[in-house]
């Protein structure tokens, strides 16, 4: 028989903690071809986030697509699945319960420092076992990171009325769609006024920006597979490349040609 893959004995440590020692338990890993995950969840909370590549995680409440300079946290006994781009290296972070307490609440992107990133690695290396002082300073540093990391836009909230996740549904299922709000309204069996409103309440934003959003999200994974920036606009259903240029920019800092250049973090 095959002694055991210890990141796998790991991962098995890791997804099955309850209270008790560790506190957290950190592991890195690459892969060379995409991979995806079903939808599950465990009593640790998770933080997942990369080396380099993208991700996509999904959870009942929303979507994150996320490139390296960000991390999804994902709560204690939270459904969710994950799907990467191409290849990818990457990173998590399994909390105990009782270590979550001072973390965000709900699934969302939160911006990584240095400090955190650094802190993981130092982690990861660790084998489980009870902490050393030495090693729990590391941990308290790691959690406290990730409560004061700033929480960022890169999610996509899905609205919970099912006509309006079925016009969300569609739209992520094709982001070039442009059909119009009344188009929309009279598909799902709603007044337009109603769609308007209900779907700002629900998402936080209009049916217009949160569009945008889904095409904007599509485009990094499209991106990091390595299309063309004008293929992916017109893909995505803008009438030229330099509006899909300007509001890329006007969303990440940076063109979406240097996004994923080699180099210093992109935003």
């Amino acid at each position: 028989m095959p002694p055991a893959d210890p990141l796998e004995t790991k991962l098995r440590h890791a997804i099955t903690m309850v209270d008790g020692e560790p506190p957290l338990i950190a592991v890195t890993g690459k892969e060379s071809v995409p991979r995806e995950s079903v939808p599950h969840s465990h009593l640790p909370g998770q933080l997942l986030g990369l080396f380099s590549g993208l991700l996509t995680v999904r959870t009942g409440t929303g979507n994150w697509t996320i490139p390296t300079t960000h991390a999804v946290w994902i709560p204690s006994s939270v459904t969710h699945a994950a799907r990467s781009h191409g290849p990818f290296a990457g990173w998590a972070v399994y909390v105990a319960p009782q270590s979550c307490v001072n973390l965000p609440p709900a699934p969302c992107a939160i911006r990584v420092s240095g400090l955190l990133r650094e802190t993981v690695l130092r982690a990861a290396q660790w084998q489980v076992a009870p902490l050393s002082p030495a090693r729990a300073r590391v941990v308290q540093v790691l959690l406290d990171e990730v409560a004061a990391a700033p929480l960022d836009s890169l999610g996509l909230v899905l609205p919970r009325e099912p006509r309006l996740l079925r016009i969300a549904s569609a739209l992520i299922a094709e982001p070039a769609d442009a059909r119009t709000l009344d188009a929309w309204a009279s598909w799902a069996n709603l007044a337009p006024r109603t769609l308007s409103r209900r779907f700002a309440v629900e998402t936080g934003m209009s049916l217009t920006a949160w569009r945008q959003r889904v095409r904007l999200l599509r485009a990094l994974e499209l991106l990091a597979g390595g299309l063309p920036v004008t293929t992916v606009a017109f893909d995505l259903g803008y009438d030229n490349v330099s509006a899909f240029i300007a509001l890329f920019r006007r969303t990440f800092g940076t063109t979406p040609g240097r996004y994923f250049a080699p180099g210093p973090a992109a935003i």
